[in-house]
């Protein structure tokens, strides 16, 4: 049985948190207070924006401290007043010792991978455009080092060819959820072994990094193979969307790609180009085979199907940039 007399600080600021957020709440931990970040200026008015974390915290009359300085002595001193048995932090930035070092049974990370493979700010992403065949969650205690501290649960998830970004980051927020009240379900009650991050590494393994997303990231090199161009445009779809550009007349224009399929139709020994066939379908060539172009959208102007797309756009002279 859950002891709701346990004191959790919940340190998080986006859906992914508020999902885990909200299954803390559901199976009973009593939550005294959430750590998220200070509203945003959003839209053409410039208002302000609540985090997903902070909507949640204030739903269900949970205290919020949203510090512009983690290490402002007056956040610490109202942080510590709190009395937190345990921290949990999910997507939320790096915590200074101060506060992760706080609660009595230490602090709590939920990863969306499986560490110590796909450290970082980005491994939703990374695992797609890599191609990898499967991910999962990791909860672990904070240390120094971000993303290195010892293993308290994992759990390891299939990943379907087909899954988006989008898609996988709401199936991990899910699954993260759970194994995150298991995780302090099992700390709770002393019922865990901690496991060091450097038992997990084979003596041949090569550790891939999720640094943080750029633009530059998705842009798209139509010379690689539709395999792995393939990969870019599901692992940055919805956001921040694998991109080209097309060019007509002198004028380019940046393009957003969303979502394609792979073709067994050859396209090797061309350059890059722009096909539409003889159903009004739209597909580029690669350097190996060609790729179906479901989604697009033309900058300024909405995302669409590639059919009402090539009924507004003429591309009969358009070339692609590589």
């Amino acid at each position: 049985m859950i002891d709701k007399k346990l004191r959790i600080v919940f340190s998080g600021t986006p859906v992914f948190a508020s999902v885990c957020l909200e299954r803390l709440i559901s199976d009973g931990f009593h939550v005294v207070a959430v750590i998220t970040a200070p509203d945003r200026k959003k839209g053409r008015g410039q208002s302000l924006v609540a985090s997903s974390v902070k909507e949640t915290a204030l739903k269900h009359g949970i205290q919020v401290f949203q510090p512009t300085n983690l290490k402002d002595p007056i956040f610490n001193a109202e942080l510590k007043a709190v009395g937190a048995d345990i921290g949990v932090v999910v997507a939320f930035r790096m915590l200074p010792e101060s506060v992760w070092n706080m609660p009595v049974l230490g602090t709590v990370n939920l990863h969306a991978s499986l560490l110590p493979d796909y450290r970082g700010a980005a491994p939703i992403n990374w695992v797609l455009i890599n191609g990898e065949k499967k991910t999962g969650v990791s909860t672990f205690f904070l240390k120094h080092e971000i993303d290195t501290g010892d293993i308290i649960k994992q759990k390891e998830i299939p990943i379907d060819n087909e899954i988006t970004a989008g898609q996988l980051h709401d199936l991990l927020a899910s699954e993260g959820a759970g194994l995150l009240s298991e995780t302090i379900r099992d700390v709770q009650n002393d019922g865990y072994q901690k496991i060091p991050q450097k038992q997990l590494i084979s003596d041949h393994q090569a550790l891939h990094k999720a640094p943080k997303i750029f633009k530059e990231d998705g842009k798209i090199d139509w010379n690689d193979h539709a395999q792995n161009i393939y990969n870019k445009i599901r692992g940055l779809c919805p956001y921040p969307a694998a991109w080209t550009e097309f060019a007509k007349n002198g004028k380019v224009s940046s393009v957003k790609i969303f979502k394609t399929s792979l073709s067994d139709e050859s396209s090797k020994g061309k350059e890059a180009h722009i096909e539409i066939t003889d159903k009004n379908e739209l597909k580029i060539g690669t350097s190996d085979f060609y790729l179906n172009i479901h989604e697009l959208q033309l900058e300024g102007k909405q995302k669409t199907d590639a059919a009402s797309f090539l009924r507004g756009n003429d591309l009969t002279t358009t070339t692609i940039k590589t």
